[in-house]
């Protein structure tokens, strides 16, 4: 039977919209990397992009410069066994990826906290083997799945959300409120092969402005690894407090 030339190019653009979600999500696993923009097509989707962000835009430059001299500072004290990515958002820096001791863990940890711009540090790394290839694809896929399930969301500000997947755990970043936090949340849970789900959240009102307190302790919920795994409730949030925001050197441990 004879594909219609139309058909063949809806096809195309298909696979096309597909190799560029894959290509982003495995982007964000690479430490340092800086996304490549080609065409008027994908400068004009930056654009929109940066609009639809709760960061300001000079906020959302920081968060680029602190990834890139983040990982600068992981290669001047790298070894054979660090594996270390630096993610940023609102000048609050993720690290995850794998290291051989304890010692390089918090090696990564420090050599970060001092870089420029940084209120806070959410230190994941894991001490333990590098990811193999095929679960670093496993990872992209699930990021890449996450991302289009929040975008499908109406009721999440999907642009305002950051997702990097490492060994099966997701971890979620952004501005956005604590209804907010709770339905992406269950939504990236939900996604199969995900293990756990680990929020770095900074909490905003409903009309957008930041709640007292700052960035509050990464909390870690189940996954669906599975894909028939029963979720339990998650465990209600801290109420906010008076407290001043992170400082910039200060490490904000992970509930477990």
């Amino acid at each position: 039977m004879t594909t219609s030339p139309s058909t063949t190019i809806f096809r195309r653009g298909q696979r096309l919209a597909c190799a560029c979600l894959a290509v982003a999500a495995l982007g964000g696993s690479l430490a340092g990397c800086v996304p490549l923009v080609v065409g008027g097509a994908a400068a004009a989707a930056g654009i929109g992009t940066l609009a639809l962000d709760r960061r300001s835009s000079g906020v959302q430059l920081d968060d680029q410069g602190i990834e890139l001299r983040a990982a600068a500072r992981i290669r001047e004290i790298a070894n054979d066994n660090m594996n270390v990515t630096v993610i940023s958002f609102n000048r609050t820096a993720l690290l995850i990826g794998t290291v051989g001791s304890e010692a390089d863990k918090q090696r990564a940890g420090e050599a970060v906290r001092g870089v420029q711009n940084v209120r806070g540090v959410v230190n994941e790394i894991v001490v333990g083997p590098a990811l193999n290839i095929a679960r670093r694809s496993n990872d992209a896929y699930i990021t890449t799945k996450v991302k289009a399930s929040l975008l499908d969301a109406s009721d999440v500000p999907a642009n305002s959300i950051k997702v990097v997947t490492e060994g099966g755990v997701v971890y979620l970043m952004g501005l956005v409120t604590r209804r907010e936090a709770d339905r992406a949340t269950d939504i990236a849970r939900g996604i199969s092969g995900v293990e756990k789900v680990v929020r770095v959240f900074e909490f905003v009102s409903d009309d957008g402005q930041a709640l007292p307190g700052g960035v509050g302790p990464s909390q870690t919920v189940p996954g669906n690894a599975s894909g028939s795994v029963a979720l339990p409730p998650m465990a209600p949030l801290p109420a906010p407090t008076a407290a001043p925001a992170p400082a910039p050197g200060v490490v904000t441990s992970p509930v477990r």
